[in-house]
Order: structure tokens, then C-alpha cells, then sequence
């Protein structure tokens, strides 16, 4: 019966995660309008899904930190009681969370739960060193490094641009117009010469200039079209990261359930949390597109490298990051450089935050304690 409920608490935070974290990697493409909701959903499910199954390959220091190994008691981690009370006291606050239209830490909320049926069972055996140095400088450290990073990243990018004066509008033209060694016979120093023969000459320049001169456009993309190729990349590198970050640690609950091997744990924890972002992202989506920052489609690329970045160095290292607290702190970075950030919504998303742990800690208690009554 235990490892039936263990099962289903899992699962059940599994589809809470997928509902909270799965859309938080795209939400720049549906804040900017690269993407409508519907497309962008997609391609964070599928590349959610891609980063899942990666998981079972480039994280596994990650399985045995949230293992409770370390934390807790090693005669009490090995009980199905105490990885039911973190699995489902996780999952109920993520999932009210997301009601809420909040996006919270998964790693956060396994924290406290793991903290709080830890401090029920053992009444106080705690390992407080373990706690500190494994999770909460990386979880508190993290949003801070986002921020200044972002900022970073974006003003970079927007002083490259404006000192190699880009076009956004540029385009691929074929000229007729050239003399008889068929050099083209044009005064736009802008204008860059990549093909000629003696009839006709290929350039680069921006598309009011190729009109002018009735230039044939070969190839009609334009500088914004490459912005939303790369902006769609690193969204999907942000959802990769996500899942390759946040699978281990729900995997690493199921250790227990006799006759599961990992690459089942990991293929059914994937499909559970697609099926969470697919049927439940909505409320979380609107707050992270619209309400923190109004943003551009090159701020939020630049959002999105940082927190790809971020959060796959952190997966190499084995440190729990949140990914939430990740992109929340690269998007309220952006809106800081902008002068758009919402900073009523984030007092009310830090308050979230802080509220993830304690909240996590008393379900889980408050489970634990059912359980061992009830069994």
C-alpha cells in the first residue's frame, strides 16, 4: 500500500512541477509575441521532454542530493514514509502555487519538505551544515547572479549591435547593376558585395536601400527573422536545462518502489510532468510573459541565454538551482535596464518564495504524522 502511495505522490508532484516550471523557459517568446501561446507550449513540452530524458546521463550527482542523502537521518531516508511526506508536501504547495498564477522553486519546495518530515520524525536531527552549504546559498545566491548577469549580457549585446550599426531589416538582394569587370556600382558604404560575375553581383544591405535601387530579393530574411531563430533556440535551451535540472530530483524519490530501474523512473516522471505543463500552465504563463517585465524580442534572448547558461553550469556542478528563481531574476533584470519591471509583482513572487519553504516543511510534516497513524 505504501509503495502505492509513494507512486502516486510522486506523480503527483511530477504533474505539479510540469503545470509550475514547464512554461517558464518560453515565456519570453509569449511575452515578446515571437510565439502564441499554443506554439510556445509545444515547443517547451517537447524540449522539457528532451532534457528529461538527458537527465539519466548528465545529472546524476543530482539524484543523490535529493535523495535526502546528507540531510536526513540515513536510517530515515531509506523509509517509504518520509519520501511520501516529501513528494506530496512538495507537490500540494507547487500545485496552490499554481492556482495562484506563482511561479516557485521546485528545488525550494522539496527543500522544506525534506527539512520538515526530517524535523517531525527525528525531532530536530537535522543536518543544518548540509542544508546550508548543498542548498540554500545556491538557491539564494542564484536569482542575484541572474540579475546581474542578464544585465550584463543584454547591455552587451545592445552595444555590439549599435557599433556594428545592424539592420534588422537586411536582406539578401541580386543586383543588375555593374560595370564590366562586374563590380557593383553603388555608393552605399553599407553595402557588401558576396557574389559577382559579369551580368550579376549578390549584396547585403537593408531592404529601403535594395528598393531604391529595384534590387530582386533572393532570400527574404531579415535580421529579425535570425533574432526569433536564436530567441526559439535558447528557449528551448532554457526548458532543456529546466528538465535536465529538476527530473533528477524528483526521480530520486522513487529509488525505493521495488522493481523500478532508473530509465523507467525517468521515462514515466517526463511523460507525468508534460502532461502537468500541457493541462495546467496557463495562469503561471501569464505571469511570467506579462506581468514582471514588458520585454523585446532581443531582451528576451538575452534572458534566455542566461538562464540556459545558468542553470546547465549548475546541473554539471550538482547544484540544486532553481531554474525558477533563474529566469524570474534574468526577466526582472531585463525590465531593471528597461525601466518596465513590475516591482510590485516580484515583491509578491519573493514573497512566494519565501513562503515555498515553510509551507513545504508543515505539509510534509503534517503528512508524515497521518501516514505513521495511519500505517
Amino acid at each position: 500500500m505504501e509503495t502505492i502511495l509513494l507512486t502516486f505522490s510522486v506523480c503527483f508532484l511530477a504533474y505539479s512541477n510540469g503545470a509550475n516550471d514547464n512554461f517558464k523557459g518560453v515565456a519570453s517568446l509569449f511575452g515578446c509575441g515571437a510565439a502564441n501561446y499554443q506554439l510556445a507550449l509545444l515547443w517547451a513540452t517537447i524540449t522539457t521532454l528532451a532534457g528529461s530524458i538527458c537527465a539519466l546521463f548528465l545529472a546524476q550527482t543530482l539524484l543523490i542530493k535529493f535523495s535526502g542523502k546528507g540531510l536526513a537521518p540515513d536510517t530515515l531516508i531509506h523509509t517509504l514514509p518520509f519520501m511520501i511526506a516529501v513528494a506530496s508536501g512538495a507537490g500540494l504547495t507547487i500545485i496552490l502555487a499554481t492556482r495562484l498564477g506563482f511561479p516557485i522553486s521546485t528545488t525550494h519546495a522539496l527543500l522544506g519538505a525534506m527539512a520538515g518530515s526530517t524535523l517531525i520524525a527525528t525531532s530536530g536531527d537535522l543536518n543544518w551544515s548540509a542544508l546550508q552549504s548543498n542548498f540554500i546559498l545556491p538557491l539564494f545566491l542564484s536569482p542575484i547572479v541572474s540579475v546581474l548577469l542578464a544585465m550584463a549580457i543584454y547591455l552587451g549585446l545592445r552595444q555590439i549591435k549599435k557599433n556594428s550599426a545592424i539592420s534588422e531589416a537586411l536582406c539578401l538582394c541580386v543586383e543588375k547593376e555593374t560595370n564590366r569587370n562586374g563590380v557593383i556600382i553603388n555608393s552605399n558604404p553599407e553595402t557588401l558585395a558576396l557574389l559577382q560575375n559579369p551580368e550579376l553581383a549578390y549584396t547585403v544591405d537593408n531592404q529601403a536601400a535594395c528598393l531604391t535601387r529595384n534590387a530582386q530579393v533572393v532570400f527574404g530574411i531579415t535580421m529579425q527573422r535570425v533574432l526569433d531563430g536564436l530567441h526559439f533556440f535558447s528557449a528551448g535551451a532554457v526548458c532543456f536545462a529546466r528538465g535536465l535540472n529538476d527530473t533528477p530530483k524528483i526521480a530520486a524519490l522513487l529509488l525505493l518502489a521495488p522493481g523500478a530501474t532508473m530509465q523507467r523512473i525517468i521515462i514515466f516522471i517526463a511523460i507525468t510532468m508534460a502532461i502537468g505543463g500541457l493541462l495546467n500552465a496557463r495562469r503561471v504563463a501569464e505571469t511570467m510573459s506579462h506581468k514582471i517585465t514588458e520585454i523585446s524580442h532581443g531582451q528576451g534572448l538575452s534572458a534566455n541565454i542566461t538562464t540556459a547558461f545558468l542553470v546547465i553550469f549548475a546541473s554539471k556542478l550538482g547544484m540544486p538551482v532553481s531554474t525558477t528563481h533563474v529566469s524570474v531574476g534574468a526577466l526582472f533584470g531585463i525590465g531593471l535596464v528597461n525601466q518596465k519591471a513590475n516591482t510590485r509583482m516580484m515583491a509578491s513572487i519573493l514573497l512566494s518564495w519565501l513562503l515555498t519553504l515553510p509551507c513545504a516543511a508543515l505539509c510534509a510534516a503534517g503528512i508524515y504524522t497521518l501516514n505513521n497513524a495511519v500505517f
